[in-house]
C-alpha cells in the first residue's frame, strides 16, 4: 500500500512530501520563511490544510499547501505552537479548527478560519499562575491539542510548561492538571478505537489514562530516558504505541548531533522497547515526529531534527530512510486518502 501524502512543517516553511507506488518520495515547499511551527491536515479533506507559525499567525490552504491565505485575524496571538482540526465536531458541513499560542490560550473556528472564538477560562485555571517556558520563563504556550474521535465536546490542551488540561464542554470550562499527569507536557492523543484512552508525553516522562482524563498513572517502565517529546498510537491497537525520548531538553534540541534520542514501543506488556535503527537504538538527530498512517495500523513514520523521514512497516522492527527530505521535521501529519 503506498504511504500516505505528508504534511511537515520544518520550523520555517511547510513541505508537502509525496510517494509512488515504489515508495519514491517528492518533496515541495511551501511558505517559505514564514516560521511553520505545526501543520493540521482536515481528517476528510486532503486539500484543507492549516499552518501555525512562530510570529506570523495561522494560515489556510484550500488547495493542498499550494497556496495559503493569512485566517488569523481573530487571533490577537501571533505565535502558533499547535493546531487540531477536530475528526468528531462539526458544524454547518466543516470541522471545527482549534489553534493553541503563546502565551498560553486556544481558539476555535467554525467557519473555516473567517472568525475564532476564545477560551477565555483556560488562562484562568488556578495553575496557570505557575505556567513557565524555561527558554522564556515569563511566558508558556499551548504545545499540543488533541481531541476526542468519539465525543466533540472533549478537548486535550497540553501546556508546556504547565500540564494537561481538560475541557468537557467544549472549550466552555477547564479541569485543571490531574495527580499522575506529567506537567511538561509535549504531546498528547486520544485513540479512535477506545474512547477511553489518552496518552502523554512529556520532559519528565509518559502518563496514560484509561477513563477518558479522569486520572492518570505513569507508564515508564523499560525506559532508561525520561525527557521524551513526540508520541504516535497504532489506530487499531490501543495497546501499541511508540515515543521518542532522550536525557534532557539540550540533548533534545542540541545542533551538534549528539541527541542520544531513541524511539520506544510499547504493547501489552507494559513495558517500553527500545527500537533499533541501522543497528543503534540510539539517534544522533532527535525523532521529532512520530505518525502512525490512519490506514496502515503496525506501521511507523519517523521525522528527525535534521529533515530525515524513515518509515518501518513492521512496528519498529525494521527501518527504510527516504534521506533528509526537508530542512527539519517539527510536525508531520497525513492526508487523507
Amino acid at each position: 500500500m503506498p504511504l500516505p501524502t505528508l504534511f511537515l512543517a520544518t520550523g520555517d516553511a511547510i513541505a508537502k512530501v509525496e510517494f509512488d507506488d515504489t515508495l519514491t518520495s517528492s518533496t515541495t515547499l511551501s511558505l517559505e520563511n514564514s516560521g511553520a511551527q505545526c501543520v493540521a491536515v482536515d481528517p476528510g479533506h486532503p486539500d484543507r490544510v492549516y499552518a501555525g507559525t512562530f510570529d506570523h499567525g495561522v494560515f489556510r490552504s484550500l488547495d493542498g499547501g499550494h497556496s495559503w491565505q493569512s485566517f488569523g485575524n481573530g487571533i490577537p496571538h501571533k505565535r502558533i505552537p499547535s493546531l487540531a482540526i477536530s475528526p468528531s465536531h462539526i458544524v454547518n458541513g466543516l470541522r471545527v479548527v482549534y489553534a493553541g499560542t503563546e502565551p498560553s490560550n486556544l481558539y476555535r473556528s467554525e467557519d473555516d478560519g473567517e472568525t475564532w472564538m476564545e477560551f477565555p477560562r483556560l488562562p484562568e485555571l488556578p495553575s496557570a499562575p505557575t505556567w513557565s517556558f524555561p527558554p522564556r520563563p515569563w511566558t508558556s504556550h499551548v504545545r499540543c491539542i488533541t481531541l476526542s474521535h468519539h465525543d466533540p465536546n472533549l478537548i486535550f490542551a497540553g501546556i508546556e510548561l504547565g500540564g494537561v488540561m481538560r475541557s468537557l464542554d467544549a472549550g466552555e470550562t477547564w479541569e485543571d492538571r490531574k495527580p499522575g499527569s506529567q506537567h511538561d507536557s509535549h504531546a498528547i492523543a486520544t485513540h479512535p478505537v477506545d474512547p477511553g484512552r489518552v496518552y502523554e508525553a512529556a520532559g519528565g516522562g509518559v502518563a496514560v489514562s484509561i477513563d477518558g482524563g479522569d486520572s492518570w498513572h505513569g507508564a515508564d517502565e523499560g525506559m532508561d530516558r525520561h525527557y521524551v517529546w513526540a508520541l504516535a498510537v497504532d489506530p487499531v491497537d490501543p495497546d501499541l504505541w511508540y515515543i521518542s525520548a532522550t536525557h534532557g531538553a539540550r540533548h533534545a534540541h542540541r545542533e551538534d548531533g549528539n541527541s542520544a534520542g531513541q524511539i520506544y514501543r510499547r504493547d501489552s506488556s507494559d513495558v517500553w522497547e527500545a527500537l533499533s535503527i541501522n543497528g543503534s537504538t540510539e539517534s544522533s538527530n532527535m525523532p521529532y515526529a512520530l505518525l502512525v498512517p490512519r490506514s496502515m495500523p503496525g506501521a511507523l513514520l519517523a521525522g528527525f531534527r535534521d529533515g530525515e523521514l524513515m518509515y518501518s512497516e513492521d512496528k519498529g522492527n525494521n527501518w527504510r530512510s527516504f534521506g533528509v527530505v526537508t530542512s527539519g521535521i517539527l510536525v508531520m501529519c497525513e492526508a487523507p486518502t
